[in-house]
C-alpha cells in the first residue's frame, strides 16, 4: 500500500530540511554588517524556529582565520556550483584553524551541495558532521537533524532514521504535523503499530488540512494494531466530513470490508454506483466481489457485472465471467451460467472451468455439449481425468 513508501513524505520534508539559508544567511549578514561598520546597517535576525527547544545554543562563531575561505564556499553554494562548495568544505574540515562552527557549517553546505547531486550517502555522511562537530545555532542544527532522519528513512535505514527522528522531536521540541507523519510511518514500517497511531493522530490534529494519505495511514495502523472498531470510527468520520469525496467513501468500504461488515460496504459503493461514480474497474470488482462474499446477492453481482461490461469498465476476463457463471447457478438461472462458463472457460489456465461446464451440461442433458466440454477439459489439463472421461464415454 501507498504506506510503506518513505519518499512521498519526504519531499516535502526535505524541502523543509534544505534550509542552510538560514545558516548561511547569518553568516553573511554578519559579514556585510561588519563592512557597513558605522554605517547604521542592522543585522536581520532569522526567525527562532524552535523556540522550544532544549539544546543549549553553541557561542562560537566564525573563525576569523576561516573567514574568507567560508565566504567562497557560501558564494559556490549560491551559485549552485555544488561540486566546488563539496571540495571547499572538504578544505575546510580538513583545516586544523577551523573551529566547531566553521566544520558545521562546511560539512551542512557540504552535505545539502550533496544531496543535490543525488549523493545521498555523502549526505548523510556529512549531516552527521554536522551534529557531532555541535556548531550551528538550534535552527541550522535541527534542520539538519531533520535532513539526516528522513535520508536514512529513504534509504532503507528504518531504524536509524527513526532514532534520529526520536533525537529530533525530543532535543527541538517541534510538533510539526508534516515531521510527526514521517516518525508516524517509520513506525509504521517497523510494525509498532500501537505506537504509531498516538503519533498520527497528533499529527492529523495539529494540521489545518491533513492530507488523505495520512487518514489512511491511520487507518490502516488501527486495522494492523487489531483496533478495526476504531478503524471504522475513523473512516466513518472521515467520510461524513467530505460526503462528496469519492476517495474518502471507497476508503470507508475498505474499512467496512477489513471489519468484515459486507452489507455496510455494499451501501457505501453501490451508493456510489447510482450516482455514476464508479468509473474504474477496480471499482466494480470491488463491489462484484463484496455481493459475491455475501450471501443471498448472485442478483446483485450479476446486475453490477453486466452493468459493468455494458460501459466498458469491466474488462471481459476470466474471473468477470467466473463470477458471473457462478452467481447465475446459484440463482437457478442455469442456461446464463452456462452461457458465462462458456465464455470462462477458454480463458481458464487450465480445463478445470470447462470440466465444470460439462458437469453442468452433463445435469442438463445436453450430452453432446458436455463431451465436448469435457474433452476440452482433457486437452488444457484437469486433477480428476477419470470424471473427464466418463463423461466423454457417455452414450
Amino acid at each position: 500500500m501507498i504506506f510503506r513508501n518513505h519518499k512521498a513524505v519526504l519531499s516535502v520534508l526535505v524541502a523543509t530540511a534544505l534550509t542552510g539559508a538560514v545558516v548561511t544567511d547569518a553568516f553573511a549578514q554578519s559579514s556585510r554588517s561588519s563592512e557597513r561598520g558605522n554605517r547604521g546597517g542592522k543585522q536581520a535576525k532569522a526567525e527562532v524556529l524552535y523556540p522550544n527547544a532544549t539544546r543549549q545554543e553553541p557561542t562560537v562563531k566564525a573563525s576569523a582565520k576561516l573567514g574568507s575561505k567560508l565566504q567562497k564556499m557560501i558564494d559556490s553554494y549560491n551559485k549552485e556550483k555544488f561540486p566546488e562548495t563539496r571540495t571547499q568544505a572538504d578544505a575546510i574540515l580538513a583545516d586544523s584553524a577551523a573551529n566547531e562552527y566553521d566544520k558545521s557549517l562546511a560539512a551542512q553546505l557540504a552535505s545539502q551541495a550533496a544531496y543535490q547531486t543525488d549523493d545521498t550517502a555523502a549526505a548523510i555522511a556529512y549531516l552527521k558532521q554536522v551534529l557531532q562537530f555541535n556548531g550551528l545555532d538550534n535552527n541550522g542544527h535541527f534542520q539538519s537533524m531533520l535532513m539526516l532522519g528522513q535520508l536514512e528513512l529513504q534509504e532503507d535505514k528504518t531504524a536509524e532514521g527513526l532514532a534520529t527522528l526520536d533525537k529530533y522531536f525530543a532535543e527541538s521540541k517541534s510538533t510539526k504535523p508534516e515531521e510527526l507523519i514521517a516518525k508516524g510511518q517509520a513506525l509504521y514500517q517497523l510494525e509498532r503499530y500501537q505506537e504509531a497511531i498516538p503519533v498520527l493522530k497528533q499529527a492529523i490534529a495539529g494540521a489545518t488540512e491533513p492530507k488523505d494519505n495520512w487518514n489512511q495511514l491511520l487507518m490502516a495502523a488501527l486495522s494492523e494494531a487489531g483496533q478495526s472498531g476504531e478503524a471504522v470510527k475513523e473512516a466513518e468520520a472521515l467520510a461524513a466530513k467530505n460526503p462528496n469525496d469519492k476517495k474518502a467513501q471507497l476508503n470507508l468500504a475498505s474499512m467496512y470490508m477489513q471489519a468484515d461488515q459486507m452489507d455496510k460496504a455494499a451501501a457505501v459503493m453501490d451508493k456510489l454506483r447510482s450516482s455514476g461514480q464508479l468509473t474504474e474497474e477496480r471499482e466494480y470488482k470491488q463491489l462484484y466481489s463484496i455481493y459475491a462474499n455475501t450471501e443471498h446477492k448472485e442478483k446483485d453481482v450479476i446486475a453490477v457485472i453486466n452493468e459493468g461490461l455494458q460501459k466498458g469498465i469491466l474488462k471481459p476476463d476470466y474471473q468477470v465471467y467466473l463470477a458471473l457463471a457462478q452467481s447465475y447457478y446459484y440463482s437457478d438461472q442455469v442456461p446464463q451460467a452456462i452461457d458465462a462458463w462458456q465464455k470462462a472457460a477458454p480463458l481458464s489456465k487450465d480445463g478445470e472451468t470447462y470440466l465444470n461446464l460439462a458437469r453442468v451440461l452433463h445435469a442438463e442433458g445436453r450430452i453432446p455439449e458436455a463431451k465436448q466440454a469435457a474433452q476440452q477439459a482433457l486437452a488444457k489439463g484437469v486433477k480428476n481425468q477419470a470424471d473427464a472421461k466418463k463423461i466423454i464415454n457417455l452414450k
